[in-house]
């Protein structure tokens, strides 16, 4: 077909067009907060002012007053279950403890206990020696000794 490429129709828009649009959209006459109204290239002069000035507004970082608590991952407070429990436990029994401590609550996921299973044997599998966890028998897990 003559007059496309890859199958679009060419539609007249020249290369020069193209390039013209660019350029002016790179370059912009504004205002700056040091009072100068001139031709800049998008980001130049920025780096010298505040940042709330940079961009309009405040800083969007929340004071650590407010910052509420990092909730506990599962394998954090599977840690901590087995902590307060001597026996070892399976992944199943930790999960229903979690829940019951208020420790950790599934996020609508069906198969919490199974998502614990694998993320406990990957960390014994990578850290060895290290993990925070060791399996006591088929299914059991407890709280490695240092």
């Amino acid at each position: 077909m003559p007059g496309s490429v890859c199958g679009v129709e060419a539609t007249g828009v020249t290369r020069q067009a193209i390039a013209a649009k660019t350029n002016a959209t790179r370059f912009s006459k504004r205002t700056y907060s040091d009072g100068n109204q001139e031709d800049r290239e998008a980001g130049q002069g920025l780096q010298d002012q505040p940042e709330e000035d940079r961009w309009g507004g405040k800083s969007k970082t929340k004071p650590d007053s407010t910052t509420p608590a990092k909730k506990l991952s599962q394998i954090a407070a599977a840690e901590q279950v087995l902590a307060r429990n001597d026996e070892p436990m399976n992944c199943k029994a930790m999960v229903e403890a979690m829940v019951a401590q208020g420790l950790w609550s599934s996020p609508a996921g069906k198969t919490p206990h199974a998502t614990l299973y694998a993320a406990i044997l990957r960390e014994i599998n990578t850290k060895g020696d290290d993990a925070r966890f060791c399996k006591t028998d088929r299914g059991l897990f407890a709280l490695a000794a240092k």
